[in-house]
């Protein structure tokens, strides 16, 4: 498909609300030639075909086993790799990327108001969108933010160009920064199981995807908190909405496990997983995030000796990225002590060595690159992220794969729909110009991106983002 009819294609179903309703239900489309990597990390096919029609996936096979029927639109794609649609499983659309993002960390407030950092970020949410579906990436599951993460999901169900949203409401934690809190504050301090019961309910009123417990330190105190964590998880649960906990310390990951939760959304980091703690987030389903890059990227903005891969440079928002340079033109006094120009150092061994762990143990990994958080920008970060489950953990290319695709489904609530490529299935995937099974960073090789049978050449989709 030429870029010109790529570009009309994408004018048209934006003309027409952006649902894909102008994608005729019964058009039928062969990709022909690729080597299909399904997500399931099964042996990928070569000179495979996956026909689609409507917004779905018809067939998958290698040729010969696929018949295409008459008049079917055939798109050759020799030479190339198919994978399903990336999924980031943890990202903040109220936080930009940028230096002024979280006040909590580095206030900055007398410098740029925070609500005019939250006006611009509400501003330029399809921008957002678009960075996120050029980089591959077809879903996002949000984490937790203010209530308006309800109309984030709303616009992106709006929005052609965007991924598929899933969101959670504010954070219910043991802990509410005040540079955050205001009229709509993305975090919820909870003292009580009365407490967590009414915020859930106030949250399940909006239908949230999933509810996110923020457990952190200093302040919390495991015996008296897991009190209102347990109220808050079985209230979820009554209402079949799944449970993502912040969980770095592992007493506490043992603790909520055992309350039932469903998601583990950042890597233990002060311990060694033990095998009783493994054996029983197999047995419960219990899905791990490991959010390897987040506090690096911290350490490198800080540190002022940033490294960011091509895909982050041209796909990040110019504005959010040229804000971390700010940090150097800064006087000191406006400086935590925190904030030291810092050698740069790899991934903690610790959450490496339990994504090894966790991974060796048939545990479900889920890609997620925290996007949002300073230094992280959204769109291509799961990229980043993906490179360090590999170099860092052990992990296999195609164990990245599975945990960027099926993994990140499951977290979306949607393994039905997406994370694989199979008949019946949302024809959302990524076609690449290189082999990622060699190298994880060929993901960032991305020839063309499919949402719901859609094809949008990545150039096209960053027009919007200007």
């Amino acid at each position: 498909m030429t870029r010109m009819a790529v570009a009309a294609l994408a004018g048209l179903l934006i003309a027409a609300g952006g649902s894909g309703a102008a994608q005729p239900a019964d058009r039928t489309t062969a990709f022909d030639g690729a080597t299909l990597i399904d997500g399931t990390g099964a042996p990928p096919i070569a000179d495979g075909v996956v026909l689609i029609k409507g917004q779905r996936i018809a067939a998958i096979g290698a040729r010969g086993t696929v018949k295409l029927p008459a008049g079917a639109r055939v798109i050759d794609v020799k030479g190339k790799w198919i994978i399903p649609g990336l999924i980031d499983a943890h990202v903040h659309f109220f936080q930009s990327g940028g230096l002024y993002t979280r006040p909590d960390i580095i206030d900055l407030r007398a410098i740029r108001p925070y609500e005019q950092e939250i006006a611009r970020v509400r501003a330029r949410l399809k921008a957002t969108f678009a960075r996120y579906l050029a980089s591959g990436v077809t879903a996002t599951v949000d984490v937790g933010g203010p209530m308006w993460n309800f109309e984030v999901r709303d616009l992106a169900r709006k929005t052609l160009l965007a991924p598929r949203v899933a969101v959670a409401g504010p954070l219910l934690g043991t802990y509410a920064p005040r540079a955050l809190t205001g009229r709509d504050p993305p975090i919820v301090k909870i003292a009580s199981p009365a407490e967590a019961r009414a915020e859930v309910r106030r949250q399940l009123a909006h239908k949230p995807d999933l509810v996110k417990i923020w457990f952190v330190f200093p302040g919390a105190n495991i015996e008296r908190d897991m009190a209102w964590v347990r109220a808050a998880i079985a209230e979820s649960h009554a209402a079949r909405v799944p449970v993502a906990v912040h969980a770095t310390r592992l007493r506490v990951a043992r603790a909520v496990v055992a309350a039932g939760a469903d998601i583990l959304a950042h890597s233990v980091d002060d311990r060694e997983i033990d095998d009783d703690l493994l054996r029983s987030m197999k047995a419960r389903g219990v899905v791990y995030i490991p959010t390897l890059m987040v506090r690096q990227r911290y350490r490198e903005v800080f540190g002022q000796h940033l490294a960011l891969a091509g895909i982050e440079r041209r796909m990040a928002d110019p504005e959010a990225l040229a804000s971390l340079g700010d940090l150097a033109a800064l006087p000191r006094r406006v400086l935590p002590p925190s904030v030291r120009k810092r050698r740069p150092r790899p991934v903690d061994p610790v959450m490496a060595r339990n994504l090894a762990r966790v991974q060796k143990h048939g545990v479900i990994v889920a890609a997620g690159s925290d996007a949002g958080n300073i230094g992280t920008l959204h769109g291509p970060s799961l990229h980043r992220e993906m490179e360090l489950m590999s170099r860092e953990a052990g992990l296999t290319p195609m164990q990245v794969l599975v945990s960027a695709t099926r993994g990140g489904a499951r977290v979306l609530g949607r393994s039905a729909e997406l994370g694989t490529l199979a008949p019946g299935k949302l024809a959302d995937m990524v076609i690449l110009d290189a082999d990622p099974l060699l190298d994880i960073r060929n993901t960032r090789r991305i020839y063309r991106v499919v949402k719901g049978g859609v094809v949008l050449e990545p150039a096209e989709i960053m027009k919007s983002a200007r």
